[in-house]
């Protein structure tokens, strides 16, 4: 989920046998979770990366949150997961900066610009897996 949406043009683009179909999963992919894939940087002409950066966003915080899990083994408190019904209900009104964002850019309040859709999707993305790494990785359950 990482890598994929950055080296799918670079594939794309090398020429070199599989390299191209291999290029072609990633961005079926891209386009069926991401609500813009055509808004993806240009990272080697003519070829965008397989998502749009909001949705890139989200990945890097979600990769961060599992970087730092593993990191802390799930102690710490930032981990919203200890706190119940308040963490969870904190969690969600953060992963609703990926959407609200979104439905701002379709109502016409902004355009579409990769440094502003960046953070909000960097922000679900966080919020996201400072709720769900504990829960997803916690080897004995019964601390939540």
């Amino acid at each position: 989920m990482v890598v994929g949406p950055v080296i799918a043009p670079f594939l794309a683009a090398s020429g070199l046998p599989l390299l191209p179909i291999i290029a072609d999963i990633i961005y079926f992919m891209g386009h069926h979770v991401c609500p813009q894939p055509n808004m993806g940087l240009e990272l080697a002409p003519p070829f965008i990366m397989a998502v749009c950066m909001r949705c890139y966003g989200t990945v890097t915080g979600l990769f961060i949150t599992r970087l730092l899990y593993a990191l802390t083994n799930g102690k710490g408190f930032y981990w919203l997961a200890q706190y119940g019904l308040s963490g969870a209900t904190f969690a969600g009104v953060l992963m609703m900066a990926y959407p609200l964002e979104l439905s701002a850019q379709i109502f016409g309040l902004w355009n579409f610009n990769n440094y502003l859709v960046t953070p909000f999707g960097l922000i679900t993305g966080l919020a996201w897996g400072l709720f769900t790494m504990p829960i997803l990785h916690a080897k004995d359950h019964s601390d939540l």
